[in-house]
């Protein structure tokens, strides 16, 4: 599988040497949660989503549903991770974590509309797996012919995943859960290409929105070597101040050698 690398998004704060992004974030929310299910297995049963029991008055599972995870959710964070960090780097980390809470709350939404329809009942959401298959398949979309496993288009692995899943659901005759992965999907897309992705979909409703201005990335060793410049500056400047005032007499023999370093170092810097 050939890893797409876009330009670099900066993390919104950092554990140690891990810096946390927007994807990141996400995962560690979402394992943390698997964690949980170990010390409490019924957890999970009060978090997911199903419109008939937020009218009844549990309206928490709106927001929750995503943390109605087991631990199985460490392979889901991962697909997540790996793909979705792709599209950080694309759209920007505050782009991402409005596509995020935007491609929640749209498979909230459907799957609420399709719980209205007394026929196509039973539709319910539970766990990370929606948001990341939704991810997953926008960026699939974004790079259709990138070689997958064994060299196969990327087109072609999401195919398989969607057809696997609607084959799943018509044969458990789940046509709720159905209807309301593909509505989702479907918003999920318009979405997307208003973050900035689907460029290339001109048929997918909405207008692209421009891509995030990114300044130059500064290595840290460049960075600590412009902060010292300017700290040479400074110093500099003090002491021609000094020389301007009191004349180069008034200098220390430390003061001159160190005039004269900072001479070189600035000049070589």
């Amino acid at each position: 599988m050939s890893r797409h690398f876009a330009s670099p998004t900066e993390p919104w704060f950092r554990i140690g040497r891990l810096e946390v992004s927007t994807v990141v974030l996400a995962c560690l929310i979402a394992v943390a949660s698997g964690i949980a299910w170990v010390v409490a297995p019924g957890l999970a049963s009060a978090l997911y989503f199903n419109s008939q029991l937020v009218a009844a008055g549990e309206v928490w599972r709106i927001v929750t549903w995503p943390l109605a995870n087991d631990l199985w959710v460490v392979i889901t964070a991962l697909v997540l991770w790996y793909f979705g960090s792709d599209i950080e780097r694309l759209v920007g980390r505050t782009r991402m974590a409005w596509l995020l809470v935007g491609t929640w709350a749209v498979l909230t939404a459907a799957s609420t509309v399709v719980e209205l329809l007394p026929a196509l009942r039973g539709a319910a959401l539970a766990g990370l797996g929606p948001i990341e298959l939704a991810v997953l398949l926008l960026w699939i979309a974004e790079y259709p012919n990138r070689p997958f496993f064994f060299g196969i288009p990327a087109w072609i692995f999401g195919a398989i995943i969607l057809g696997l899943q609607v084959v799943t659901m018509l044969a458990g005759q789940r046509y709720g859960s159905l209807l309301s992965l593909l509505l989702g999907f479907a918003f999920v897309a318009i979405l997307g290409r208003r973050f900035g992705l689907l460029g290339a979909y001109e048929w997918v409703p909405g207008r692209p929105a421009a891509p995030p201005s990114r300044a130059p990335r500064v290595s840290r060793a460049t960075a600590r070597q412009e902060s010292r410049n300017r700290s040479d500056r400074e110093q500099l400047d003090a002491l021609l101040d000094q020389i301007n005032e009191k004349g180069i007499q008034s200098l220390t023999s430390g003061q001159k050698r160190e005039l004269m370093r900072l001479r070189e170092r600035l000049r070589r810097g």
